[in-house]
């Protein structure tokens, strides 16, 4: 029974997270933009190197190559569709990137806003608000040293 609860807490989890991402139109544009970049790669790479026989398997070429996946059961042969794939796995890189910061970004403001204010405010916190309160601190610190040190040369 108690697994049954898990397992229903979990996917009622997950269904909040899909929601959220739903909401959030900047990771279904980054999406958008990879499928994409991938269907116009593949029918390039299937038009530029003879090694490449449909289409499809252009557009699963620059998939792969673009996810770093590397299956190695279609690739290019011909100098420019090698150097075409270089370029894609650059591509990929930037695209597969900002992708997962995108998605670590709303799922951390989920977090931050779930844990109220005081998880807002640690968010907020900037460097320079760091060092002055360590420089309070240090400060502190130093005043007491100086309190001990005359209270010593008293006695």
């Amino acid at each position: 029974m108690k697994f049954l609860i898990t397992v229903t807490e979990a996917l009622q989890s997950f269904k909040n997270v899909l929601a959220d991402l739903k909401a959030k139109q900047k990771i279904v544009h980054l999406f958008a933009l990879a499928c994409t970049v991938a269907v116009g790669s593949g029918i390039v790479l299937y038009l530029m190197d003879p090694a490449i026989h449909t289409p499809f398997d252009g557009i699963w070429s620059a998939w792969v190559t673009m996810t770093h996946v590397g299956f190695g059961d279609v690739v290019p042969t011909s100098f420019f569709g090698r150097l075409f794939a270089a370029v894609l796995i650059l591509l990929g890189v930037i695209l597969f990137s900002m992708f997962t910061a995108t998605l670590s970004v709303i799922l951390m403001n989920k977090d931050l806003n779930a844990g109220g204010t005081e998880a807002r405010q640690i968010g907020e916190e900037t460097g320079e608000t760091l060092i002055l309160q360590e420089l309070t601190r240090l400060h502190e610190r130093m005043t007491a040293l100086e309190q001990r040190l005359s209270a010593k040369e008293d006695q």
